[in-house]
């Protein structure tokens, strides 16, 4: 309530001293870029708003400028003849800080043999190489998700056939009964290993996304399929795509929230002048920078939980057109983590386990790149060259006594740093599209660790190459009816002894034919290669390097769906997927597939392991979207699916800790009047397995908690089953435009299944009991938690 008091306090003075500002009748302008899939502007194209009479033509660069808008939520159409209509559904209109909405138009054949303009065919221009299990989130949804607190990761988790994390509170992607480690995640070309603060090593999932959604421009999502110039997915590419900055204006935006505060600011750089000395409306280079801060800590210090999360983060992006035919383009990424606890004297039994169990986690990571597009004059392809380098410092200690930092029994002091350069040539020949390219990486590693429970200690560090090659061909048949795609790729690097580029063929297969109108029968086939994480390849025993030889993890995906397009902005679709996984590692400690780790605060990998493991995952998917038609959208998911793995014995499959074997996922909005917004996301996982705590084990060396893998299927959780509500007010005045939101978090008060937890048995003094023994902590939680926040653009 002190919250909402505060944040609520500037509408309330603007109400008291400035009623004609809030009433005043505003108008306001959108802009961007209309363009080939090369890159080259269309001159002459047609963009307005669906609904009204404005509209506007774009120039000799493919820039359009639509005046004299009343800021809403609209639908956005661009039109050129040729080439395939496309509409951006429910952009948010401001008064201030309106991004860029850029078009990227497609050639289409029959337009061009009847020199007439036809409607969308699609709802969503997927890649030919990718024709199902892809899902794209516009800027529009990401910013007012329901759930999400402006978390673009959190909001990737509703997206279709992925799991909520255990608990719900985590941003493990979890897709089609997948390892959250099995997935890899791109920021405009860029490979971003870590993307989540507090970030678990050797997996990817954290409580909190590191990205800034005034970046970010649409997400997408695919569990299949992915295209050849993909390295080490096994379940899914999740690839992020930022604004652009305005080539004429400076704007910013301020974000405050219940957990932090982020400050954007984005605009032309290096304006200069013309031949005639005047200052020049645009510049050729462009920006947009931003910083974050949590205020979590304070938070939980005020209402007293003794968990301290704390961290910053940044994030920057320059665009510079060089010429008609090269644009060169640098972004970056980095955060400063710090999760410590601290005691208290009145804590219950669920508060006093946090304390005592809970690792001290301090990180810091950084990722920076730069790409270069050139394309060809003879306008027949392109190429793109992209360096980057990320570094990632972890420390993770566990101590017997948290509250004062003593007794350290576990501590992991670890570097991963990689440098790459992947360059793709895009080369249109005859009806064929083809896509040849390369990637090399140099990776750098080095880890301490200490385990007194375990009784070992090790150092270590290695330094070694991967490279891999890839090729892809593509084109249309019959009026494009029929999409064929084509690729294969290698990869190899110079530690492992497991597997050399021959044994780590990569072939893929993707099909779509559309056998009646609006009807698409869709079908894939693919293999796919992931390296062991560094964990396990850096693992030492004895100085010896005893992961050395391990393969790289295989996974086999089939999948064939249908597809029934209604009208361009609503669509339904089935399939069915098959996932067929070899080489995976298994532990040699716990005798279980790694498949079945890495959600939660760990490191996971740092053991001996043996790539011998098999799984699969196999299912059935029903998908059904409505983009924004008469002020409703929404999207409505079912996944029915298992998700099985072995250990040693490769021919006893368990069912894994991610098997739900039903997901439900239901987002939607209606549009009020007055700029009122009503969102709301209903998330359903089925019962769970979860590994029992071995409590004998446990009590020798708690507060390290032992997990008893021979028990994995024995016990499941409850159905994971929460709803979440959002309402969004804005206002548009001629300076400024005010969003104030308020979400509710499981809003039904459901409780949230998680797995048993256990805690020293103490009297009622507080004191621990002798002998020691353990007892179960009560962990249902069905708390209702309500956030409010302020989006100020300016």
């Amino acid at each position: 309530m002190t919250c909402l008091k505060y944040l609520s306090f500037p509408i309330v003075f603007l109400y008291l001293f400035f009623p004609k500002l809030l009433n005043a009748q505003v108008k306001t302008s959108i802009s961007g870029y209309v363009k080939d899939p090369m890159g080259m502007p269309l001159t002459g194209a047609t963009v307005f708003i669906e609904g009204t009479d404005k509209g506007a033509i774009s120039d000799v660069d493919g820039y359009y400028l639509i005046k004299d808008l009343t800021p809403g939520i609209y639908n956005l159409v661009a039109r050129f003849i040729g080439y395939q209509s496309q509409t951006k559904y429910n952009i948010i209109i401001k008064s201030v800080g309106n991004q860029l909405y850029n078009f990227e138009l497609s050639e289409d054949a029959e337009t061009l043999s009847t020199v007439v303009v036809t409607p969308e065919k699609n709802q969503v221009s997927r890649p030919i190489e990718t024709p199902l299990s892809t899902q794209t989130l516009t800027a529009a949804e990401l910013a007012t998700y329901p759930g999400g607190n402006n978390d673009v990761v959190r909001v990737a988790q509703s997206l279709p056939g992925v799991s909520p994390s255990v608990g719900g509170f985590r941003n493990d992607l979890i897709i089609r009964g997948g390892a959250p480690n099995e997935s890899v995640y791109y920021l405009d070309g860029v490979e971003i290993p870590t993307i989540n603060h507090f970030s678990t090593q050797g997996s990817a999932g954290g409580p909190v996304g590191m990205l800034n959604v005034s970046f970010i421009d649409n997400v997408t999502l695919s569990a299949s399929a992915f295209g050849a110039q993909y390295d080490n997915p096994l379940s899914g590419v999740l690839q992020f795509e930022q604004i652009e900055g305005d080539r004429r204006n400076f704007s910013g935006n301020l974000r405050v929230s219940a957990s932090e505060t982020a400050l954007t600011l984005k605009g032309p750089l290096f304006k200069g002048k013309d031949e005639e000395g005047n200052k020049r409306e645009s510049s050729k280079t462009t920006y947009i920078a931003s910083v974050r801060r949590s205020y979590l800590q304070f938070l939980f210090e005020l209402i007293g939980l003794p968990i301290r999360p704390d961290y910053w983060d940044y994030q920057f992006k320059i665009d510079h057109e060089i010429n008609d035919y090269n644009t060169i383009s640098l972004i970056g990424l980095g955060s400063i983590d710090d999760f410590t606890v601290e005691g208290d004297d009145d804590l219950d039994n669920g508060q006093q386990a946090t304390l005592e169990q809970t690792p001290f986690i301090i990180q810091q990571t950084n990722a920076i790149g730069v790409t270069w597009k050139k394309r060809f004059r003879g306008g027949n392809g392109f190429m793109q060259t992209t360096l980057s380098n990320n570094l990632f410092n972890n420390e993770f200690s566990q101590y017997t006594d948290n509250e004062n930092q003593e007794g350290l029994f576990f501590r992991t002091d670890s570097r991963e740093m990689e440098t790459k350069l992947r360059y793709a040539l895009t080369y249109f020949w005859k009806e064929w599209k083809l896509v040849p390219g390369f990637n090399v990486q140099w990776s750098d590693y080095e880890n301490s660790t200490l385990d007194r429970n375990i009784g070992f200690t090790f150092q270590s560090e290695l330094d070694f190459f991967k490279y891999g090659m890839f090729l892809n061909a593509s084109r249309t048949f019959f009026n494009k009816k029929l999409e064929l795609s084509m690729g294969v790729r290698v990869d190899e690097d110079t530690f492992s002894d497991g597997s050399d580029l021959w044994d780590n063929i990569s072939p893929r297969l993707a099909i779509s034919y559309q056998f009646l109108p609006g009807w698409k029968l869709n079908a894939t086939a693919g293999r796919y290669y992931k390296i062991p994480p560094y964990t396990i390849l850096g693992y030492q025993e004895n100085n010896v390097f005893v992961n050395e030889s391990a393969q790289y993890t295989r996974s086999d995906h089939y999948v064939l769906g249908i597809e029934k397009i209604f009208t361009p902005s609503s669509s339904v679709s089935v399939e069915g997927f098959y996932k067929g996984y070899d080489q995976y590692p298994v532990s040699v400690r716990d005798s279980v597939s790694l498949a079945n780790k890495g959600a939660g605060f760990e490191v996971l990998g740092n053991e001996l392991i043996e790539t011998v493991g098999k799984g699969r995952s196999y299912g059935l998917e029903v998908l059904f979207q409505q983009k924004l038609t008469r002020n409703f959208y929404g999207i409505f998911s079912y996944t029915f699916f298992y998700s099985e793995f072995t250990g040693f014995d490769r021919s006893k499959y368990l069912p894994s800790t991610w098997d739900s074997r039903h997901l439900v996922s239901f987002t939607g909005g209606y549009k009020l009047p007055r700029n009122w917004e009503l969102s709301a996301r209903w998330r359903f996982a089925g019962e769970t397995p979860f590994v029992p705590v071995d409590t004998v084990a446990t009590l020798e060396v708690y507060p390290d908690i032992i997990l008893d893998y021979s028990r994995l299927g024995e016990e499941k959780l409850d159905v994971f089953s929460q709803v979440d509500v959002r309402i969004d007010k804005k206002w548009n005045f001629r300076k400024i435009s005010l969003d104030v939101f308020i979400e509710a978090q499981n809003v039904l008060a459901q409780k949230i299944p998680v797995p048993p937890e256990y805690i020293l048995l103490r009297d009622m003094n507080g004191e621990i009991v002798e002998p020691r023994a353990l007892e179960e902590v009560d962990t249902g939680n069905s708390t209702v938690v309500p956030t409010i926040g302020v989006v100020l653009d300016f």
